[in-house]
């Protein structure tokens, strides 16, 4: 039951407090303009935590060991780290003005595809993931991910520029991908 992917899904899981904890402002002493140490450590963090999401479904796959949990808490996993970090990050204020409507369009299409993919369990429908959701995913972790590196590194502006507009193309992504699950759950509904 406790495989090594499920280990790698649940320390994702158990990680995320320690990253907020990182993201919160004055957790950690700042090293002025040039470099944060706390956005530093996090950025860390997070990146381990998105290698960790590729390598846990890769390992199960290759060894054999999909299990039931791993199956019920990846995606558990992926949405707690998601939403934790963009709430942090609105929070904190390194997604502002119109980028918390990119920020809100991903956390609804989350919650929303959560919802439906429960619904459908329900009555025995399995919705696989598609290719273009691998991308919002990819997407995602990479604006998120540039947001918190920009955060780390604030004299790089167009860091956190290109991080932003990485969420916007992962926003666009969210919406067509939603749609789609969307629209194959509604042909299962009364």
């Amino acid at each position: 039951m406790l495989s090594l992917p499920n280990i790698l899904t649940l320390s994702r899981i158990f990680a995320v407090p320690i990253l907020v904890f990182l993201l919160w402002p004055g957790s950690l002493p700042d090293f002025g303009y040039f470099f944060r140490v706390d956005y530093g450590l996090a950025f860390l963090l997070y990146a381990l935590m998105a290698i960790t999401d590729y390598f846990d479904g890769y390992l199960a796959r290759a060894q054999g060991a999909v299990s039931r949990l791993g199956i019920f808490l990846d995606p558990i996993a992926d949405k707690i780290m998601v939403a934790a970090v963009i709430l942090m990050l609105v929070f904190t204020r390194d997604i502002d003005d119109w980028h918390v409507i990119a920020a809100l369009i991903i956390l609804l299409r989350e919650i929303i595809v959560s919802g439906l993919r429960e619904f459908l369990a329900g009555i025995q429908v399995s919705v696989p993931v598609s290719n273009l959701a691998k991308w919002k995913t990819t997407f995602q972790l990479l604006a998120l991910g540039g947001i918190i590196l920009a955060g780390a590194l604030p004299q790089y502006e167009i860091l956190k520029d290109a991080a932003l507009l990485t969420l916007w193309g992962a926003a666009v992504l969210t919406l067509i991908t939603g749609w789609d699950y969307l629209r194959i759950g509604v042909r299962h509904m009364d």
